[in-house]
């Protein structure tokens, strides 16, 4: 019986080795290719490895990095990311302890709205949104974190309320005793016994709202504002020609921060995921 099993497990480690690899064999190309010559990507050689005469080592990065409107973009993206999931653990964390610990159909309503706003697919408010971030004035970088704060409060208030519900409600009495209000109580005690929670939850939107797309491109001013994933889709060099070594370089330096942040906190992904969905 043992014998089986360990056969079975190696068999399903060997699977999940090949599936891993094909999820990472797209990274791998990309950082490859970032390092050859301009010619050697055009001319069908993508799938060798760099070689003397196709290799150019950073000049790549360093030209993607000098290339116009790369910092500003940059910018951009880093502090939309850093609104919006301030925005998201704050707001969300506030309203999942207020629905958790007030029962009312008021809060239950509230509760069932965020969780049916994760299944309602983006496609079907992209005309909406649009008008409406321009009559609000949400078209800008220092706005839009309002936009990713109605989005990413669907998995948040989830996630959020499943761990509150853990938290032992005798802790909060001692601290309304002891003189504190309920935002005090919040503050002061739930909030940093939220930790975990707070990483996953930071971790995901953060993945999210930094390689999203589709709806920087829906709300901002292209001509104006250009977000790191909007700026690799218009990544032009002189007469309008794409520079594949420079774009595949700009790729890299994009994913490459958040791959680093995902692997640093993947333990505590699982364990608020794992907290948030199966406690209370």
């Amino acid at each position: 019986m043992k014998k089986k099993n360990s056969i079975g497990s190696a068999v399903l480690s060997t699977i999940l080795s090949i599936l891993s690899l094909l999820w990472v064999y797209p990274v791998i190309m990309i950082l490859l290719n970032s390092l050859k010559k301009e010619s050697s990507i055009s001319t069908g050689t993508v799938f060798i490895l760099p070689n003397k005469e196709s290799f150019v080592g950073l000049e790549n990065y360093i030209d993607a990095i000098n290339s116009k409107g790369f910092l500003q973009s940059l910018g951009y993206s880093l502090f939309i990311t850093v609104t919006s999931v301030l925005a998201i653990l704050v707001f969300c964390s506030m309203c999942a302890w207020y629905i958790t610990r007030i029962e009312s159909t008021f809060s239950k309503a509230l509760y069932y709205l965020f969780v049916f706003s994760m299944v309602v697919p983006f496609q079907m408010v992209m005309y909406t949104l649009s008008q409406t971030a321009d009559r609000l004035h949400l078209n800008t970088p220092w706005n839009i974190w309002i936009i990713y704060l109605g989005f990413g409060a669907g998995l948040a208030v989830f996630m959020f309320c499943g761990f509150v519900k853990s938290i032992p409600v005798e802790i909060e009495e001692a601290a309304l005793i002891d003189g504190c209000n309920p935002v005090q109580t919040f503050f002061k005690i739930d909030f940093h016994m939220l930790s975990s929670t707070m990483v996953s939850v930071g971790i995901l939107e953060a993945m999210w709202v930094w390689n999203d797309y589709l709806l920087p491109t829906l709300v901002l001013d292209i001509k104006k504002y250009k977000t790191i994933p909007m700026l690799i889709q218009y990544f032009r060099g002189s007469y309008g020609r794409v520079e594949m070594g420079p774009m595949m370089a700009c790729i890299m330096l994009t994913i490459i921060p958040i791959i680093v942040i995902y692997l640093s906190g993947q333990k505590y992904i699982i364990k608020g995921v794992a907290s948030g969905a199966v406690k209370g």
